[in-house]
């Protein structure tokens, strides 16, 4: 029995659960699954050739590994076995990932229902003490907004004190918690009980001498993984997990109500389908006893989804084009009249969603993903938002920025620089570079007549003194500008491809014209102040070209 939090990580992050849930879907759907070493097998094959799991020799051939895999999506609320029939189901979150749903906001809302016991806890091979009564993650969030822990964690606090002390959410256990972490950053581990090992043994095995917390460490690094994932966390440059900035009031928002526990954790297809609610839904009332019979049809239609999810996840997907149907086809050998009749018939206007998780880590890279994350902003900036968007951070030019955008309607350009930080400053250089480069020679890259409508930085997180140094910027160059963080442009690409809120090139221009740091609630607002400086925006010579042959440009 594990007298600790647990979290099962044959992956450690979350961002590949949508294709191994789609190839679960694919294998196992409605089928026998406990038991089923043939089934259990497939999937283990599925999931190797999907680039998944490591190919390596298996140490047996009881399909250990597809188990492990399935024991996953059932933690995560995803699948439940049909008591009547035995048969594999996909929860209400399963069914809204498999139909484009933003994963991210599916996989959010799990990981906050994510509960001490569950039927995945007290599942055979996993068995967390009885003790645990507690939503860790919620437990996580509240921590990371006490003052007294100056609103971060390390991930040996919560391996060594948090997961091993807060077995509850009651006042008393928190405060507990709370002074235990403060003395274990002033002694260390000198403040654990003498019998830690005993206490907190691993689960199969014994403690490795060499790295006797390993176990724990494994599992808290897991567990901050998951938040990270959720976008609502981060782990700052001095490797402490914190809350995101402009996350700030959403968590305070998540933490303001308590829900109640789920009941009945022993009842599997109960507790499953409770607590795999997607955020759209308030009950599971599908009446699940009338089974299909499996068609040729049906299994082509599990296919094309299930390549659909993967090819969601590496880009962004807008809407069915030929391209996307040519890929599809490609992919799963089915003809493609059928493929797109299905594709339209359940993605019909795309999933961005999908990529956002990609899209958001991509933003904390530093150099490492630097032109990845560059390639995406200039996709979402024409897929989504409908300019003529060109990337030129591989160009050569030093003078060029990272992408230029042109407005026909509106009849202006605008330049976009993307930094991979977590708090990115403007240095003098980066000043000079946006100024005098960019800006004052964008004759050197661009050939467009339009005047330049505004300029932007796009970031994972930016320093506190940003807003005056982009007004220093603005004052200096005539041209208006903000930063934005990945977060709140994630929300406005959400937004306008849900329908939530249309954003006009007019209206864009107002709001990455605000002259300092993009916030949410401009992100929604309908109007937007921008700071008065005197001058007038600036326009360059330029190389006659019109908005048609621009367009035709390589």
């Amino acid at each position: 029995m594990l007298n600790y939090w647990w979290v099962t990580r044959p992956k450690r992050k979350l961002d590949s659960v949508p294709e191994v849930l789609a190839t679960f879907a694919d294998i196992s759907l409605n089928q026998e699954w406990s038991g089923q070493r043939g089934t259990q097998m497939a999937y283990e094959d599925a999931l190797e050739k999907a680039g998944l799991k490591r190919v390596g020799a298996r140490r047996d051939q009881s399909g250990s590994g597809g188990r492990t895999y399935g024991a996953w999506l059932v933690s995560l609320g995803l699948i439940f076995n049909q008591a009547e029939t035995g048969n594999i189901k996909l929860t209400l979150a399963g069914e809204a990932i498999m139909n484009g749903e933003s994963p991210v906001d599916v996989l959010k809302n799990q990981v906050l229902k994510y509960q001490f016991p569950s039927a995945f806890s007290l599942g055979r091979g996993v068995q967390v003490n009885g003790r645990f009564k507690i939503r860790p993650f919620r437990f996580l969030l509240k921590l990371l907004t006490d003052d007294r822990l100056q609103r971060y964690l390390r991930q040996d606090e919560i391996a060594k004190i948090v997961a091993v002390d807060a077995e509850n959410e009651t006042i008393a256990v928190y405060e507990k918690v709370v002074q235990k972490v403060l003395y274990f950053r002033e002694v260390g581990d000198a403040c654990l009980d003498p019998n830690f090992f005993e206490l907190y043994k691993p689960g199969r095995g014994d403690v490795n001498p060499e790295h006797p917390y390993s176990h724990l460490q494994d599992m808290a690094n897991t567990m901050i993984n998951w938040l990270e994932y959720t976008q609502l966390c981060k782990r700052n440059d001095n490797r402490q997990l914190v809350i995101l900035d402009e996350k700030l009031a959403e968590v305070d928002e998540i933490l303001s109500s308590v829900p109640p526990f789920i009941d009945r954790p022993a009842d599997h297809e109960f507790f499953q389908r409770k607590y795999g609610l997607d955020p759209k839904h308030r009950k599971d009332t599908r009446n699940l006893e009338k089974t299909k019979t499996v068609t040729a049809r049906i299994i082509a239609e599990q296919k094309i989804r299930s390549a659909y999810i993967k090819a969601s996840i590496s880009k962004p997907i807008t809407g069915i084009t030929p391209s996307i149907i040519a890929d599809i086809t490609e992919e799963t050998g089915i003809t493609a009249d059928l493929v797109e009749e299905i594709l339209w018939k359940a993605y019909p206007h795309g999933s961005v969603g999908a990529f956002m998780a990609s899209y958001f880590e991509m933003a904390f890279k530093g150099r490492e993903e630097c032109v990845e994350f560059e390639v995406a902003t200039t996709e979402l900036f024409r897929d989504v938002f409908g300019y003529n968007a060109k990337h030129l951070g591989q160009t050569g030019n030093k003078s060029a920025p990272d992408i230029l955008l042109l407005s026909d309607s509106d009849g202006y350009q605008a330049v976009i620089d993307n930094k991979a930080y977590s708090k990115y400053s403007i240095s003098g250089d980066h000043h000079n570079r946006m100024v005098h480069n960019y800006l004052e020679r964008i004759n050197t890259y661009s050939s467009s007549m339009y005047p330049i409508g505004f300029f932007a930085y796009i970031a994972g997180g930016f320093g506190k003194t940003i807003d005056k140094q982009i007004q220093d910027e603005v004052s200096e160059s005539g041209v208006h500008g903000s930063g934005i963080t990945v977060s709140n442009f994630i929300k406005m690409i959400e937004n306008q491809h849900n329908g939530v809120r249309m954003y006009s090139h007019k209206d864009l221009q107002s709001i990455f014209g605000l002259d300092r740091q993009v916030m949410l609630k401009d992100v929604y607002d309908s109007g937007h102040s921008v700071i008065q400086y005197d001058f007038q925006p600036q326009t360059f010579d330029m190389v006659a070209e019109t908005p048609a042959q621009y367009g035709k440009r390589d």
